[in-house]
Formats: structure tokens, sequence, C-alpha cells
């Protein structure tokens, strides 16, 4: 799995790609601890390379958003592909998430 993190004004963006299995998740949680340092944080996750979610790996991502959300944040995901956006609806995720097709449709809902 590779993961990048990126600025762009106050906004954070966060690209996937690969498999987020038992081994990578902690690798994950580790590469996104500065946003648990912000203010009002504003994450975009581009989950267009990702592959394949587990269950520590939404783990990881609900830990995120419990964070983003206890500090009045936005957390959004984009371009999830269908096996993964498969799991996220499996589990309920997608009902906690707000999950947009295209970085475009991100744009708009800012």
């Amino acid at each position: 799995m590779k993961n990048s993190i990126s600025k762009i004004g106050q906004q954070t963006i966060v690209q996937i790609s690969g498999c987020m299995d038992n081994l990578n998740a902690q690798e994950f949680a580790q590469s996104i601890q500065p946003l648990f340092k912000e203010d009002k944080p504003d994450v975009r996750i581009d989950c267009s390379g990702l592959q394949y979610i587990n269950s520590n790996g939404l783990r990881v991502f609900m830990t995120l958003l419990k964070y983003i959300s206890s500090m009045d944040g936005q957390l959004f995901l984009t371009q999830l592909r269908p096996e993964v956006k498969d799991i996220f609806d499996m589990t309920g995720f997608s009902a906690l998430f707000d999950l947009l097709d295209d970085n475009r449709s991100y744009a708009l809902f800012r």
C-alpha cells in the first residue's frame, strides 16, 4: 500500500493506493498522525487507488472520522472503487461517511 499527504490551502488531501489489510492499516494509521493535531481539519481521502480494505482499515477510517467530527471538521472519501464501496455498504460505513463519486463533486459540496 502507498499513500501520500498533501495540502492545498487549508485542505488536506490523502491519496491511497493498494490494499489496506492487517499489515498496512497500522502503517496508514501512523502516516496520518499529523491530521490528529489539526484544528477544524478539512480532509479529503482520494480512494481511487484503494483496491481492498478490511476491518482494520475501516477502524482507522472510523478513528479519523471521530477525531475530525470532534474538532468540527470535515472528512470526505472520494472515488471509491465498486469493490471497496461494496465493503462500506455491507458494513454500514456508507451511512457514516461522506462518500463522493469524484473530486469535482467534492468542490461542489464545499
